[in-house]
């Protein structure tokens, strides 16, 4: 629990929070917070009557939860009335009349107020995912200067919304900073959107590995037991048709497995029959949705090895960073899945595991069948699977990573406290500094065209950290 006394660091604006399809946000706000960072919490949605899961029930007590849309409504008519809604503010809400998305301009309206009462000192604000939260806050830089930034996860950015007055090239080229969650996202997005280059970092979604790893400290008790394990929802880009179908080829060929994909979702008809087509009742089961402690103990007891046959949608969506291979990584076994966006930065081909092209059941089938004959090969890529996870993927390696993200780009209220604990953002501190002071002076002494700001380039001259 952080100090109520101390000042916040930065705002996060949340679309729902917390929720339990999300639980990855949970985790981010519950490690900065114990890693020193003191965030001011909003979410537009109220999720409180969902049970808590997989975080504590006291989170919600630090959330500021947006009122309804009528009562923002009634927030910003009453300060128009007063003559306190800031000139930008009633600019925007004439000029987008019925507009879609418009609830965005009266969301950051009361965002801001609450900031001015409780923090009037913050200067950014930090959101997950290129919609609506990151366009409400693409509103609060109108309306208030400040900055804003998010983390791009997959569809969010593969196939984003248009049809919004702030579509995503507007969301991109006016933030401060874009955190996305794979190598393979930094390069696709810095193509498509050459501007956000720069401020593009990537930072892996974080894992609280600590019970997956105690579930069997890396040593799987279920190789051998000819069982493929799959975790995930019944949707197109998971590709369970093509598992199912790599199963019969596994069949066909005479080999001994039995396959078991836990999850429910909107397939899971279509798959039930394509399982029953392909006369694979007694070695494929649908063993619909389950709770983590079940997934982590049949992953940790009884998976031989782990398949998620990811493909890409017919409109480009996709999976980036599966969370639940990390998991199956956690406890040591090894893994199958398709060459897709950010798969190969978690299952390096070869040393932690198989891949193939999507769309491809018979080269599946074939990594398949090469693991479940081969225990010491599973051994050896499970181990080497369970060392990533730890080195690369644990919400205490890429809060880290985020916090030095944020604060390089100079988006994060100056802390000691933060340097004490991290002092390599020291010199990222010192670096944004010297950038501040070179704009200022340059807009204070400068006259036209001759700007202090280019007497100061030179090779003495601080410059931003890549």
């Amino acid at each position: 629990m952080p100090d109520p006394g101390k000042p916040f660091h930065l705002a996060y604006v949340f679309q729902r929070f917390p929720t339990f399809t999300q639980t990855f946000c949970a985790r981010e706000i519950l490690e900065l917070e114990r890693q020193g960072v003191r965030p001011l919490i909003f979410s537009v949605r109220d999720p409180r009557d969902e049970p808590a899961q997989s975080y504590p029930e006291s989170l919600k007590e630090r959330v500021i939860f947006l009122p309804d849309e009528e009562g923002l409504k009634a927030h910003a008519t009453a300060l128009r009335e007063s003559g306190l809604l800031p000139k930008p503010a009633r600019t925007a809400l004439r000029h987008w009349g019925k507009a879609h998305d418009k609830m965005r301009v009266y969301e950051a309206i009361w965002i801001q107020g609450e900031i001015q009462r409780r923090a009037p000192y913050l200067r950014h604000a930090h959101g997950h995912f290129a919609g609506l939260a990151a366009r409400t806050m693409w509103w609060l830089r109108q309306f208030s200067g400040l900055t804003y930034s998010f983390t791009a996860h997959a569809n969010d950015v593969f196939c984003g919304e248009v049809d919004t007055p702030v579509p995503l090239d507007l969301l991109m080229r006016d933030a401060s900073r874009i955190i996305t969650v794979s190598d393979y996202t930094v390069q696709r997005l810095s193509r498509e959107f050459p501007v956000a280059a720069p401020k593009l970092r990537r930072v892996y979604n974080g894992l609280d590995l600590e019970k997956w790893i105690g579930a069997n400290a890396g040593q799987p008790g279920g190789i051998g037991s000819r069982r493929i394990y799959s975790v995930g929802r019944l949707i197109e880009k998971k590709g369970y048709d093509d598992l199912i179908r790599a199963c019969a080829v596994l069949r066909d060929r005479n080999v001994s497995f039995t396959c078991h994909i836990v999850g429910g979702g909107p397939l899971e008809e279509a798959l039930r029959n394509l399982i029953r087509d392909l006369r694979l009742e007694n070695l494929v089961f649908l063993e619909g949705e389950q709770n983590q402690d079940f997934i982590i103990d049949h992953l940790a007891h009884q998976a031989h090895v782990f398949a998620l046959a990811c493909v890409t949608e017919a409109d480009g969506g996709m999976d980036n960073l599966p969370t639940v291979i990390m998991e199956a990584m956690a406890v040591g076994i090894p893994c199958v899945s398709t060459r897709l966006a950010g798969i190969p930065e978690m299952i390096l081909e070869g040393k932690t595991g198989l891949l193939t092209g999507e769309r491809r059941p018979e080269d599946f089938a074939h990594c398949l069948e090469t693991l479940l004959n081969d225990e010491s090969l599973c051994r050896r890529f499970g181990q080497a699977g369970f060392e990533l996870a730890r080195e690369r993927f644990d919400k205490s390696v890429t809060t880290r990573s985020l916090k030095r993200a944020l604060v390089s780009g100079g988006l994060v209220r100056f802390d000691p406290g933060l340097i004490g604990s991290q002092p390599d953002l020291a010199e990222d501190y010192r670096h944004q500094r010297a950038l501040r002071l070179r704009e200022t002076l340059g807009a204070w002494f400068s006259p036209p065209g001759r700007r202090i700001h280019l007497l100061l380039e030179g090779a003495n001259a601080p410059q931003p950290r890549a």
